[in-house]
């Protein structure tokens, strides 16, 4: 032990002599820093919603509150969004076309029947973050959709809900795709 303080000790000092002949001194490199992997941004186009626009924009922010690895945020006018938003007089529904794009419509049917439009706006998003139906389920599960009946009103992804995004959107390879199929028409 006291040979390697003392070699320690002289390796200090000749790098500080040799530093001090050159005639310039050095800086010491900046430790490491962890950064946090950012967040993949995901674009959405609400403009054909309608009067849904406020409830699909509460949905985006739910999904933001609730996960990390990706954000979803307005597009900018003109430009192409990864998420198209549109308000029919259909049953809610969503086409996935890879993990974070496709088109959800929030469909009246389901607003006429007593379901919560914000409910209907955040479970659709969830199908483009990549997650399926779970049918028949509880409300505390966003995905259960309109199985939780009209009096649920939990916009919310459960911790289940919300690994399963972190999963599909983190870590240092993104993968390409989700629970939900797709291609495929989800109608709720």
């Amino acid at each position: 032990m006291h040979i390697r303080q003392v070699t320690g000790g002289l390796v200090a000092a000749l790098a500080v002599t040799f530093s001090l002949m050159s005639g310039q001194a050095t800086a010491a490199p900046a430790p490491a820093q962890d950064t946090a992997a950012a967040a993949r941004v995901v674009t959405y186009d609400a403009s054909g919603s309608a009067e849904f626009r406020s409830a699909v924009d509460r949905g985006a922010a739910i999904w933001n509150e609730s996960v990390n690895a990706v954000e979803l945020v307005p597009s900018a006018a003109g430009q192409r969004a990864n998420i198209r938003v549109l308000a029919d007089n259909g049953w809610p529904r969503a086409q996935t076309t890879s993990l974070g794009n496709g088109t959800v419509w929030i469909g009246r049917q389901a607003v006429i029947e007593g379901h919560n439009t914000i409910r209907i706006s955040s479970h659709e998003l969830g199908h483009i973050l990549g997650l399926p139906d779970i049918k028949p389920g509880p409300c505390t599960s966003l995905m259960s959709g309109s199985t939780a009946g009209t009096s649920c009103t939990n916009a919310y992804p459960n911790a289940a809900e919300k690994s399963a995004v972190e999963g599909y959107f983190g870590g240092a390879l993104t993968r390409t795709s989700g629970d939900a199929p797709l291609n495929t028409l989800i109608v709720d």
